[in-house]
């Protein structure tokens, strides 16, 4: 089964986008992908940015591909997701692409 990293803005908008992320994760699982979500995440260092991307970062890694919420390019951390994903060889697409193909 295909692994895949929801990646997408979370910083400065209303509950980090936490609704998003979890529908989307929703929406891959009903058409059968394992997801990894970072909005589940538990930030080890509170009050500090890096270790959410951090935690994110080590979720990625175990994944084999990565879908895309609108808006990802302006974030930092997702653009840094994109890049280590694609450096990995891992499919990058939006998260429609990923629901319109199934796993």
């Amino acid at each position: 089964m295909t692994r895949i990293y929801v990646a997408g803005p979370m910083t400065g908008l209303a509950e980090f986008n936490y609704p998003a992320f979890r529908a989307a994760a929703a929406k891959l699982r009903a058409v059968g992908f394992d997801v990894e979500d970072p909005s589940t995440n538990e930030n080890p260092t509170p009050g500090d940015y890096h270790g959410w991307l951090r935690a994110g970062l080590a979720q990625l890694i175990r994944c084999d591909a990565v879908a895309l919420l609108d808006g990802w390019e302006a974030s930092g951390g997702a653009r840094l997701e994109v890049n280590v994903g694609a450096t990995l060889g891992m499919r990058v697409a939006p998260l429609v692409e990923w629901i319109e193909a199934g796993a």
